[in-house]
């Protein structure tokens, strides 16, 4: 099959998206507008008789320091994605297009994130390897399940000279988008099914809110500022560094504006008081737990509990074939911070879920390697 890779309009991405089950949120249209600092386009790939087969969006960023003579050079990235036919036996023809055009567009190097799953371990396996002593990390740990078309996604990748990055750090996030993810499924499931699959602190989390008179409230873009607040405060309690308040109103802005129900904000409150608070995003049937925030001020009425039953309870009702938890430690000793919030996410009874992660292509190998140095240190 001949191939061509082009850009394509904002109209026909989304028609494209809309006409699959689903797609990652960091492969839409207005995606690009969230992140200033890159360059993005729309790309379309048509087959010989013209038809759209594969849509992405990639993000173009120019290479840091004095302008080189010729054309701009930028590392271009196309975050979970593209859109394409993964399993599809000549995958090289879907990529090599794709090369050629970045190419010709001043691109030293690509980056991409097949939304390729690789191995699942199911709840009771996650909790087994954290009570095991002798389990460090979970990609050691025997997966409930694989998907044995990954590892041909993967020697096509690496025969093309496609290199995998690592997870980076000690605890197993990659450098762009997650490489293992927590996710709850929901298709063929009634909410009762959900809501009895949580464990039982959950169910218990749930029902002392509801008691304690938790009232759950979706927000507007004039509640991200009382957002933003508990999210600064859940920043310096469990150490990573916030993103600033109009991140969040520039997505909330372009999400909103390329579809209503793109982006939800969910607040907690008690007494008058916000406690809690959470964004959801949604694409087709897959939905995205994507930031939650708390204050530590009366935690015994679980706020934190409230606002997640809510967002699953909406997610259910939009038709969700999956809620997504998103990122994930894959370390399971003790003295990581982040094992506390995967045995919350487990408590949900989902699964952990491994992509194939994040590969690159190394168009300019000097210009590859700069860039790469550069990233590191910041």
């Amino acid at each position: 099959m001949s191939v061509r890779v082009q850009p394509i309009t904002r109209d026909e991405h989304l028609a494209f998206v809309a006409a699959r089950p689903s797609a990652s949120h960091t492969q839409i249209p207005s995606w690009g507008e969230v992140k200033p600092d890159w360059r993005a386009e729309s790309l379309g790939w048509f087959d010989d008789a013209g038809q759209l087969v594969g849509a992405g969006l990639v993000l173009l960023r120019p290479l840091p320091g004095p302008k080189l003579p010729g054309l701009p050079r930028y590392l271009a990235y196309l975050p979970e994605g593209p859109l394409i036919d993964w399993h599809e036996p000549g995958l090289e023809h879907l990529l090599e297009p794709m090369i050629a055009h970045l190419r010709s567009r001043g691109a030293f190097a690509v980056r991409m994130g097949p939304p390729v799953a690789v191995r699942r371990w199911s709840a009771e396996a996650v909790k087994a390897a954290i009570a095991d002593p002798a389990a460090r990390r979970l990609r050691d740990v025997r997966a409930t399940s694989f998907e044995p078309r990954a590892g041909q996604v993967a020697d096509t990748l690496r025969r093309m000279g496609w290199r995998q990055t690592e997870p980076g750090g000690e605890d197993g996030f990659a450098a762009g988008q997650p490489r293992y993810v927590f996710q709850v499924p929901f298709a063929g499931r009634t909410l009762d099914d959900i809501r009895a699959g949580l464990n039982q602190q959950w169910r218990r989390n749930i029902s002392k809110a509801e008691k304690a008179g938790v009232k759950v409230v979706r927000g507007g873009y004039e509640d991200l500022p009382a957002f933003h607040e508990l999210y600064s405060e859940t920043a310096e309690r469990d150490r990573f560094i916030p993103r600033p308040l109009p991140y969040f109103q520039r997505m909330w802005s372009a999400l909103t504006a390329e579809h209503p129900d793109r982006m939800r904000l969910y607040l907690a409150y008690h007494d008058g008081e916000a406690l809690a608070a959470a964004t959801m995003l949604t694409v087709g049937e897959h939905v995205w737990y994507s930031y939650g925030a708390s204050t530590s001020r009366r935690r015994e009425v679980q706020p934190s509990s409230a606002v997640q039953w809510r967002m699953m309870t909406d997610a259910h009702g939009l038709g969700a074939a999956v809620y997504d938890l998103r990122g994930i430690t894959d370390t399971l000793e003790e003295s990581n911070h982040l094992l506390g919030l995967l045995r919350f996410k487990v408590g949900t009874g989902g699964e952990a879920v491994e992509y194939l992660g994040e590969w690159d292509f190394p168009i300019n190998r000097l210009l590859h390697k700069a860039m790469s140095l550069y990233l590191a240190r910041r």
